[in-house]
């Protein structure tokens, strides 16, 4: 207490001054409708500012928040891509189906008789990698997302670029899955401009490309090809990106090419994906074992 005494006094001509000058400044506010208006106007700038900047560290520590919100948003939109060939074609008021959208069509002919075709219902998990390997000769990665948001073991994997893997293994909020950067992860494909199908597999050491396979000779190839997925089974929706034809070789004792395709996705920087639902695959593996197919590495989980 001497203490404070003793600095209160010997800095009591600064101390006046100091009360003097806040209290002129008071009067002068209060008095003065022009100085009033001028100094509220300057205190919600500078109000405005601290706001700004206390916003701008407040946003910063929520963007894992933001972008899990973008990512449901994402998928939800995406989800549009994935709808029936028969939608939005019920009859009118007189019985009139609109016409059908430019390249598709809602029936095939099998052993001569009409049936109707609608593609299946592809719903879309998000999720978040949390661990990723590239360079092993079997990677995995782990999302962020199980059980309980419906991932099931077999599921297909994309990234916003293309193609990403498949599921492996699943618990309550968490799941394992072989990305395309896998000894056993073997993808059909097909070659977008003629329409030419293939096999994905990787070559086990460069995490940027894969082999195309089965591609026979007599095929012209052209640097550059989209490549794609073929819709042959059902755990990717057709024509999803896979990634583009890089360079292309003629073996002389083999009767196929070897294609080197540069992958779309990016797995260095792999960050949020989605694991893709199809509801009806179940009854599809079931007919097809009913008939007698043996399950091939693609449709294994």
């Amino acid at each position: 207490m001497r203490n404070l005494f003793a600095f209160l006094f010997r800095y009591r001509g600064i101390l006046v001054f100091g009360l003097l000058e806040v209290f002129s400044l008071y009067l002068l506010i209060k008095n003065s409708s022009y100085q009033r208006a001028a100094f509220f106007n300057s205190a919600n700038a500078y109000a405005g500012r601290v706001l700004e900047a206390r916003t701008r560290i407040y946003d910063y520590f929520r963007l894992v928040e933001v972008n899990r919100g973008l990512v449901v948003e994402n998928a939800a939109l995406r989800q549009q891509l994935y709808r029936s060939d028969l939608e939005g074609r019920q009859p009118d008021s007189l019985g009139v189906t609109p016409p059908l959208r430019p390249g598709r069509r809602d029936s095939v002919l099998l052993g001569l008789r009409q049936l109707p075709v609608s593609d299946p219902e592809y719903l879309l998990i998000p999720g978040r990698v949390l661990n990723n390997e590239l360079h092993r000769v079997d990677n995995y990665i782990t999302l962020n997302a199980g059980s309980n948001e419906g991932v099931q073991p077999g599921m297909g994997v994309l990234a916003a670029a293309g193609v990403v893997g498949r599921v492996k293994a699943v618990s309550e909020h968490y799941a394992t899955a072989t990305s395309v950067l896998h000894s056993k992860t073997a993808i059909s494909a097909r070659i977008q401009r003629d329409g030419t199908f293939g096999s994905i597999k990787w070559l086990g050491d460069d995490p940027t490309h894969a082999l195309l396979d089965q591609i026979p000779r007599q095929n012209l190839l052209i640097r550059g090809d989209t490549i794609v997925t073929s819709g042959y089974n059902a755990v990717f929706p057709e024509g999803i990106l896979i990634g583009t034809i890089d360079s292309f070789v003629k073996e002389p004792d083999k009767n196929f090419w070897t294609v080197r395709v540069k992958l779309a996705v990016d797995f260095s920087n792999l960050t949020y994906v989605y694991v893709v639902s199809n509801r009806h695959k179940p009854e599809r593996d079931t007919v097809e074992l009913r008939a007698g197919k043996k399950p091939t590495a693609e449709d294994q989980p």
